[in-house]
Order: structure tokens, then C-alpha cells, then sequence
């Protein structure tokens, strides 16, 4: 699942590539946004973590779950 999260103050965006599902995703920053917590933490697909403060965050895009394809497209 591709991620990209804009923060504020910064012209680029976070972006990188998870297992969770686009509902685990949507529910994990929905419920720290809504329980006003502090940070937000998601791990990418290499095990690597990110720590965002949630007052940072301006928008969260989530990609579409899409079955990898193999060979030739003609």
C-alpha cells in the first residue's frame, strides 16, 4: 500500500510503502487524531518506523490496493 502524508512547514511530502491495509492505515490515524494524541506512528513495508506529531500532518493519501501483474501488457 502506497502512503504519502504532507507536513506542514515542509514542500515535501512523506511518502512510503506499507503492508497494513488501507483500512488499518485510515483507522490508525483516525483514532490518533481523534484521541488528540500527540504522535502518530506507522512502519513501512522494510520495517522502518515514523514518528510524525499530529498537529504536522495537513493530509494523508492512501493508494489503492492493486494485484501485482506479471509479464507483458499488450
Amino acid at each position: 500500500m502506497d502512503v504519502r502524508i504532507g507536513i506542514k512547514d515542509s514542500p515535501r511530502e512523506l511518502a512510503f510503502e506499507s503492508n497494513q491495509s488501507a483500512a488499518e492505515i485510515e483507522q490508525i490515524v483516525a483514532g490518533a487524531l481523534n484521541a488528540e494524541a500527540k504522535l502518530l506512528t506507522l512502519s513501512d513495508s522494510k520495517g522502518r518506523k515514523f514518528i510524525i506529531p499530529t498537529s504536522s500532518i495537513t493530509y494523508l493519501e492512501i493508494g489503492v490496493e492493486e494485484a501485482r501483474r506479471v509479464g507483458f501488457i499488450a
